[in-house]
């Protein structure tokens, strides 16, 4: 199954880890890692779940698979199917042939899509498990021990990635919420000066203001600001 070419698999990893310092948003890495990582173990389909935020249930958030029924396929919680219990488990579980495995669930969605053997990995950043990378073959195939090193490799690039462009989306928001409380504070000091009103009060009004006219507090502030730098 896996490519014999060792280069190929080498170029997999290096895609990946480029993807790691890129400027690309989340759903452009997940695309590039199962579309690497299909063209690496030859396989099917490939599919990457995540957890969702309350850590419930594990969603596909990209696969190269252009079947609809099994894209839109349901969550799983934790310790349910061979993902789920990937996930409770934190190890990799290759099954041979998923029609026969009590387990697997969606059998119907794996006959109509001539699935059969399937290996999953977790994702695992500092030993908590984000999510798995599903790789499914049309053939009955066992699983070697390179190739479930090579998917773990994958596996633990895109961990990084994913982990990296979620800190970096919430350390933008933190500095944007910042920048808003520093704003607002300073145009409350504008109108409590102006108006000769408390704090309390200059921030009521903002926040009247911006409820009326439905648009965000930091917009009402900075206009208040730019129009205090005008007049004087």
């Amino acid at each position: 199954m896996l490519s014999q070419d060792f280069s190929s698999y080498v170029e997999a990893l290096s895609k990946i880890s480029k993807a790691i310092s890129s400027d690309l948003y989340l759903e452009d890495i997940l695309r590039l890692v199962v579309t690497v990582t299909a063209e690496v173990m030859k396989s099917k389909i490939v599919s990457l779940m995540l957890l969702d935020e309350k850590r419930e249930k594990l969603v596909i958030r990209a696969t190269q698979s252009i079947s609809k029924e099994y894209n839109k396929k349901p969550p799983l919680r934790i310790g349910e199917g061979i993902a789920g219990k990937v996930v409770e488990k934190n190890k990799p579980i290759s099954v041979y042939d998923v029609s026969r495995e009590k387990e697997y669930k969606y059998k119907n969605i794996a006959q109509k899509e001539g699935l059969c053997s399937l290996l999953c990995i977790p994702l695992n950043v500092k030993g908590k498990v984000i999510g798995v990378i599903n790789c499914y073959t049309s053939v009955p195939h066992r699983f070697t021990p390179t190739e479930i090193n090579v998917l773990t490799s994958v596996a633990n690039q895109a961990a990084v990635a994913i982990e990296n462009t979620e800190l970096m989306v919430r350390t933008k928001v933190i500095q944007e919420e910042l920048q808003t409380r520093k704003l607002v504070e300073r145009a409350k000091d504008v109108l409590v000066e102006k108006l000769k009103i408390s704090g309390e009060e200059a921030y009521r009004r903002i926040q009247k203001k911006s409820m009326n006219m439905r648009k965000p507090m930091r917009e009402i502030a900075e206009a208040i600001i730019l129009a205090s730098e005008i007049e004087s």
